[in-house]
């Protein structure tokens, strides 16, 4: 049964599973990949690692597809009094916690809210408090809380997703789910394809707390070629087209050290085939995504960064555009599909001499 994309990404969203407490997610995605691969194993630290055979004679090369399954969230720090104290699970941005709704995963699991002092009330209005000025009420007596809370529970934020108008969707944690959702289209699609090279497709873990997951599913994978799937900076008010890309205008690919030049090369061209929309995003140094961690592994991996665009990131209410989810998923296996088992001796740089100055020129 083809995959209901809007459903799929909802569900997603809506999984509680922050940087090292990612079973929940883990589970998820299983179930969505488990007709589509053929085999599954789990890396030390968590991460899901997928494998679908290629038809290519053995040894086959090997191309790993990874989208982190992390998403930011906070951790119970203190508990005085019937309030709860949180800390950081990842990039948390204070200003978007006043009166948020939450969920508290303690013995069960709490509704509650951020609260803030009135107006009126205010030390300051002309700035936002310090995460360690807000606690969270749950509305239960103290003696209770202390029963059903202990430090170190999870927190995270009760948002459940919403459509919005044309094929757009609003919800937490659409980073970086938009793109496990985008690699499931992928599995979807080369489920019906013929491919040479095998697949090896990562949910990673702990990207939001240093990339931690890429870093030990690369080692273990020792992949031939990377591609890493996440989330970048869509175009809103205060984000320009300076600083942001175009909802709708199919997903970015890295330029930059972080990526190989022919592999970016490769990935434009089959873009261009299939006319699939595509921007590219220059990232002059470290991307901050998966990307960074495989890249080094082992010996250096050649690799590349598709990003979907997305509007307030690392809040609750992140919104994404259902076509370049799809975009993102089609050009991922039009590419494999296409990749010859020759293909990593093609995009070598090991004797290229100058000879990468020589690519495309094209816009």
């Amino acid at each position: 049964m083809p995959l209901e994309l809007k459903s799929f990404v909802k569900q997603l969203s809506e999984i509680p599973a922050p940087s090292g407490h990612e079973a929940p997610a883990r589970t998820a995605i299983r179930a969505a990949w488990a007709g589509l691969v053929d085999r599954f194993e789990t890396d030390g630290l968590g991460s899901l690692i997928a494998v679908k055979h290629g038809t290519g004679d053995d040894p086959r090369r090997r191309i790993m597809l990874c989208a982190h399954m992390d998403e930011i969230g906070l951790i119970a720090a203190e508990i005085n009094d019937g309030f709860i104290r949180a800390d950081k699970l990842g990039g948390i941005d204070t200003r978007v916690l006043l009166s948020q709704p939450v969920l508290v995963h303690g013995r069960r699991v709490l509704q509650g809210v951020f609260g803030a002092a009135p107006p009126h009330m205010a030390r300051s209005r002309k700035t936002y408090p310090e995460l360690a000025d807000l606690w969270i009420d749950v509305g239960l007596p103290a003696d209770e809380v202390a029963a059903l809370v202990r430090v170190g529970d999870i927190i995270t934020f009760d948002a459940p997703a919403t459509d919005l108008k044309g094929r757009r969707i609003a919800g937490k944690s659409l980073d970086n789910r938009a793109s496990i959702a985008a690699l499931t289209l992928c599995l979807d699609e080369l489920s019906r394809r013929a491919h040479r090279w095998d697949v090896v497709a990562v949910a990673s873990v702990q990207e939001e707390v240093h990339l931690l997951g890429a870093m030990t599913s690369a080692y273990r994978v020792a992949p031939d070629l990377a591609i890493a799937i996440d989330t970048t900076f869509g175009m809103q008010p205060g984000v320009g087209d300076d600083e942001g890309f175009a909802l709708g205008g199919g997903p970015t690919l890295g330029l930059g050290p972080n990526f190989h030049p022919r592999l970016f090369d490769g990935l434009r061209k089959t873009a261009r085939t299939h006319e699939i929309k595509l921007q590219t995003e220059v990232l002059p140094s470290n991307s901050g995504t998966d990307a960074w961690m495989i890249q080094v592994s082992r010996t250096g991996v050649p690799t590349a960064l598709l990003s979907i665009p997305i509007r307030n990131m690392h809040t609750p209410s992140e919104v994404v555009d259902l076509r370049d989810i799809e975009r993102t998923g089609r050009l991922m296996a039009a590419f494999i599909t296409e990749i010859g088992p020759d293909f990593l001796d093609e995009i070598s740089l090991e004797l290229a001499g100058c000879a990468d100055d020589e690519g495309d020129d094209d816009e």
